[in-house]
């Protein structure tokens, strides 16, 4: 339990530096930055908790992106600011460019060998998935709050 706790914290802060980061090369104003911070420390943190009980990432993914969304949607009704603001800065820590990399490496390598082995042309394809699962989960999450909540008619009748 104690190890879960520090390995949230330590997902935590290294997920929030990267957040100022691109929020500052998105011309974030800085009074807003601790909040982008805030979002992407919730969101990685939440991802790192859901892989720990056994979730595949994608669905991980999805469930940190929708928790970044609600939360940008209470930063941006506090400020007065359009949540895209804090969300996409605090999503760029989940982007998955281990997979991505890994993708365009086992490409690079089928193109280099004479012959494809059925290992190569397995890990290309399932790291390509992965990303693109990964991808699609942080899009849908990110907009899913958004979609819910600025409706002109109600969800429920």
């Amino acid at each position: 339990m104690v190890s879960l706790i520090l390995t949230m914290l330590n997902d935590a802060i290294f997920s929030a530096i990267p957040a100022i980061g691109f929020a500052m090369v998105f011309n974030v104003p800085r009074r807003f930055l601790p909040y982008c911070a805030i979002a992407a420390a919730m969101g990685h943190g939440s991802r790192t908790l859901w892989l720990s009980f056994g979730l595949p990432i994608e669905w991980a993914t999805f469930l940190a992106a929708a928790l970044v969304g609600i939360v940008t949607i209470a930063f941006a009704k506090k400020h007065l600011a359009p949540p895209l603001m804090y969300a996409v800065a605090a999503i760029i820590p989940m982007i998955p460019g281990t997979y991505a990399f890994n993708t365009v490496i086992g490409l690079v390598q089928l193109t280099a060998q004479a012959e494809m082995s059925p290992e190569l042309i397995y890990q290309v394809v399932s790291n390509g998935l992965k990303t693109v699962f990964i991808l699609g989960a942080l899009s849908v999450g990110l907009a899913m709050p958004s979609l819910l909540y600025f409706r002109s008619r109600s969800v429920i009748k």
